[in-house]
């Protein structure tokens, strides 16, 4: 099974990339909301996602009051679907490996005793 992408697995950041995934862009405001982040969080996850190409970041003024609006961009839509299927992958191998157990306690303990008595 291939790693875990380190840069989307981070919760702060996996949240961000999910909410922005379902919707054509967000502004700063709604992304702090959605995700329950801190201002100063929210930044700077924005900022390590922004350097590695996963989102966009718009910043600019409307009637004179600051408004910054996120978008994912294409590579970060395909680390974060990726990101996804690696943990489905290993939700349904943990659950493989539950049964394979299960099985293997059930034979144990439909097999006949081989204890002889005293």
């Amino acid at each position: 099974m291939a790693e875990l992408d380190r840069l989307v697995h981070e919760p702060g950041r996996l949240a961000i990339l999910t909410v922005l995934s379902s919707v054509a862009d967000a502004d700063f405001l709604f992304l702090q909301r959605a995700t329950g982040l801190t201002k100063g969080n929210l930044s700077s996850h924005l900022s390590k996602l922004e350097d590695a190409g996963l989102v966009q970041i718009e910043k600019r003024f409307v009637r004179k009051k600051p408004l910054t609006t996120v978008e994912i961009s294409e590579l970060g839509r395909e680390r974060t679907a990726r990101h996804w299927e690696q943990l489905e992958q290993l939700k349904q191998a943990a659950q493989a490996v539950s049964a394979s157990q299960a099985s293997q306690s059930a034979r144990r303990s439909a097999a006949p005793s081989r204890v002889r008595p005293a």
